[in-house]
């Protein structure tokens, strides 16, 4: 029946972020169920979900409270237009969000992480035409930065991977170079980059007539390699644009709900941007929904009769959809209740710990960085390495031992669901290890 299932999908489905030419020798796994922290294949096999689904399985699989309210709602109704209408639960769920921040306390809802993006560089414009600052029309982003695959969203996306074959349809955005990286908040540069900031400002004066805006994913940057900056350079940087009439943008959706240690990661530099992106962890994985977070100021200026030509005319179908809004409310009292800030905080150095026992048992990874829920490290190459998919070979050999790792390139990595045991944690580092191991025996 499995192998039936596979021949069946490949003559159909074309599957994301993947070469399907690597099927031939590594066919898709057929997943059976999934439960906590564990995915369960056809063959009743059960694999650690090391990378929580692509970082939004933050409560693990199958979590029985997201179920209820799942069913609950949808024994009301599941879907409504968005536009002239509203409920309970996406009312409950907006005070939530607002209640994120001090001044962001006003929610606008799209489908995923990208659209979210796209709607917050549109507002910043918009925001820029009304007021007549019509000189404000470009985008800064962050080297190394990646913020999704839609129009806007990759073109702040500096990762030659996934921009290059579209150059030609994306927009010349700007990218802030010599990012004052940390292994850790115990780094020095984490609480003082000032050696790094006299080149930052030099790239960013060039600019400061112009900008619209400032996209960042805030203290970490996921898919450039799991790479932690300075708080005080997201610091810094905030103080900067507030100064020189500049929006910033905060893109949180891997960050945030707690990846970090902290419900938003911008809150390590103490600052609140003008717009926050939330997605994946907001409904926990269970549906698509994302969010965007803004000020009452910028609300405002859209705010007047119809024909003044205001209207922010950005609309996704499923829009607070109400499934979604649900089960994201139910994900909030979910962290709250069980206490997951507290936890991710407890499991950051034993993460530490156990990435250390598998460079030093394995003497293949370096380049130890840190911070909640999440440990990264890179794989040792030699010239001739550099040119195999070592990553790729790990992640293969981590399903035969029991791990679903998907490395980024050369970086190993883990970012395992918040509320995951501690003994599964010491499996997943005794797995890595052996898949390490097996990748580079001769």
């Amino acid at each position: 029946m499995t192998k039936n299932i596979i021949d069946r999908d490949l003559q159909y489905i074309w599957h994301p972020c993947v070469q399907m030419k690597d099927y031939e020798d590594f066919r898709p796994l057929v997943i059976k169920s999934a439960k906590g922290a564990y995915i369960k294949l056809a063959n009743n096999t059960k694999i650690i979900d090391a990378i929580s689904s692509w970082w939004c399985k933050n409560l693990g699989h199958g979590h029985p409270k997201l179920k209820a309210a799942l069913l609950a709602q949808a024994n009301k109704f599941e879907h409504v237009i968005f536009t002239n209408t509203t409920h309970k639960v996406i009312v409950d769920l907006s005070e939530k969000l607002a209640g994120l921040t001090k001044a962001l306390n006003k929610v606008f809802y799209a489908s995923d992480g990208s659209s979210a993006v796209e709607a917050a560089i549109k507002m910043s414009l918009h925001a820029r035409i009304i007021a007549g600052e019509t000189k404000r029309t470009q985008i800064m982003a962050l080297d190394n930065s990646y913020h999704g695959e839609t129009g806007l969203a990759l073109s702040a996306t500096n990762i030659k991977l996934y921009r290059t074959p579209y150059e030609p349809l994306l927009s010349p955005f700007v990218f802030i170079k010599n990012i004052p990286y940390v292994s850790s908040k115990y780094d020095p540069l984490w609480q003082d980059c000032s050696k790094h900031w006299p080149s930052i400002i030099e790239q960013l004066t060039l600019h400061k007539d112009t900008l619209t805006a400032i996209i960042v994913e805030p203290i970490v940057q996921g898919a450039g390699g799991i790479l932690i900056y300075s708080q005080d350079f997201l610091n810094r940087l905030r103080t900067w644009t507030q100064k020189n009439n500049i929006h910033l943008i905060a893109d949180e959706i891997m960050t945030g709900f707690g990846r970090t240690g902290l419900p938003l990661a911008c809150q390590h530099a103490n600052i609140e941007p003008d717009f926050i992106c939330l997605a994946k962890g907001l409904t926990a994985g269970w549906l698509p929904m994302s969010a965007v977070l803004t000020t009452n100021k910028i609300y405002n200026l859209f705010y007047d009769d119809f024909y003044q030509g205001k209207t922010f005319l950005h609309s996704h179908t499923h829009s607070g959809n109400a499934l979604a809004a649900a089960v994201a409310l139910e994900t909030i009292k979910v962290i709250e209740r069980e206490k997951i800030y507290s936890r991710v905080i407890k499991m950051e150095n034993l993460l530490y710990k156990l990435m250390q026992k598998v460079a030093e048992q394995t003497g293949k990874i370096h380049n130890i960085r840190y911070l909640g829920a999440m440990v990264a490290a890179d794989l040792i190459l030699d010239e001739k390495q550099k040119k195999e998919r070592y990553g790729y070979k790990i992640f293969k050999a981590g399903i035969k031992f029991g791990a679903f790792i998907r490395p980024l390139g050369n970086t190993i990595y883990w970012m395992p669901p918040l509320n995951i045991k501690e003994d599964l944690l010491w499996q997943l580092m005794e797995i890595t290890k052996n898949a390490i191991n097996f990748a580079f025996k001769k």
